[in-house]
């Protein structure tokens, strides 16, 4: 008899039978708070009735219209609804259907675009499993171990992480930038670096926003060496930092963004934007896929974006998130460990770690530890 494989590691024993907003019921009726919205995916909730209704309504009308034969009105009002919250400028979309391949399409365009070969990429990053989002992550070796070699053309350079580092925010961000500057001048020349990629907030790396300031000597740093700036909106997009895009906390404007996982409420479907010059420079047939742009995907996409914002979710997700760190910061307060952990570095050197790093193993990803 078949059975999945085994290297497939359940968080939970719960046999899930139905959802209903922000809850799980299993086979018996019991009832559990979804905390991880599966992994980030159920923006709008489970089975929300708009969402439900427009993708029952598509499946009777055209499932599947493989977008480079043939072009559905789903995709067409999509495209145009996200051309509403996308950044000014990021005017063309590609779609495919989960996150790791938006990442490679979006290298894919990097390389072809601006003919360099090499990628910063930052460590505690997760960007996929597939073989190039692979090698970009860094946030634990179960996505990179005994698949190698990986692909080339990575390098890493270390996320600002005020806590990992014992220093401020400010001093962290000085740190990183600084390494970044070094990178440059050691590891990948910026003749040689195609694009720059960032997650807002690192997922699987800890839970960190990137300080503004941060982002923005990215860009800076990126429009001086004619690099492109790739911002990876899996995780962070449609809402869920309390701005509609998780860069939008900076103020600046990435030159290919990144989205997937809540953009349907479940259903497959991510999406690479950029500018229509940039897009431009893709080479004939380097973009396609055989279930890319899904009626149905679409169809439920259209439907929450349109409860996002007449419900205003993007508005609650900031209320929420100011609710909850407020909640946080009062327990850390009571923390021993956080108070001894709170100190200031001196500012030695732009270069030089701003305190004793935690033993081998440890990664610290909040001040609560």
């Amino acid at each position: 008899m078949a059975e999945l494989s085994p290297a497939l590691k359940q968080a939970t024993p719960v046999l899930a039978a139905r959802g209903e907003g922000i809850y799980l019921y299993d086979e018996q009726d019991r009832r559990y708070l979804d905390f991880t919205a599966g992994i980030g995916v159920t923006s709008t909730g489970h089975c929300h009735p708009r969402v439900v209704e427009a993708a029952q309504r598509q499946v009777g009308t055209l499932i599947h219209g493989q977008y480079t034969t043939v072009m559905h009105r789903p995709l067409l009002e999509l495209t145009e609804r996200l051309g509403e919250v996308l950044p000014s400028g990021l005017d063309r979309l590609f779609y495919v259907n989960s996150g790791s391949e938006a990442v490679e399409a979006a290298v894919r365009l990097a390389r072809q675009a601006t003919g360099r070969q090499n990628i910063v990429a930052f460590q505690g990053g997760f960007h996929g499993r597939t073989m190039g989002a692979g090698a970009l992550t860094s946030s634990g070796t179960k996505v990179r171990a005994g698949i190698g070699p990986m692909m080339p053309g990575v390098v890493f350079t270390p996320f600002p992480e005020p806590y990992r580092h014992r220093c401020s925010e400010a001093d962290a961000v000085r740190y990183a930038l600084a390494e970044f500057d070094q990178l440059l001048v050691t590891v990948s020349s910026p003749r040689d670096t195609a694009a720059i990629i960032i997650e807002p907030v690192l997922g699987e790396g800890g839970y960190l926003p990137a300080p503004p300031e941060f982002l923005t000597g990215l860009r800076e740093r990126a429009d001086r060496h004619g690099i492109l700036l790739i911002v990876d909106e899996v995780q962070t997009g449609v809402g869920r930092t309390g701005r509609f895009w998780g860069h939008d906390h900076a103020g600046i404007r990435p030159d290919v963004l990144i989205t997937a996982k809540g953009l349907a409420s479940g259903f497959p479907l991510s999406a690479i934007a950029a500018p229509d010059e940039l897009m431009s420079k893709a080479w004939p047939g380097s973009q396609g896929g055989t279930y890319g742009g899904n009626a149905v995907a679409a169809a439920a996409a259209i439907a929450t974006l349109d409860v996002v914002r007449e419900e205003k979710l993007v508005e609650n997700a900031a209320d929420q998130g100011q609710r909850l760190r407020d909640g946080l910061r009062g327990c850390s307060t009571r923390s021993p460990r956080t108070s001894r952990s709170r100190r200031t570095c001196s500012a030695r050197s732009p270069r030089t770690r701003c305190g004793p790093l935690p033993k081998l193993g440890e990664r610290a990803t909040s001040p609560l530890g």
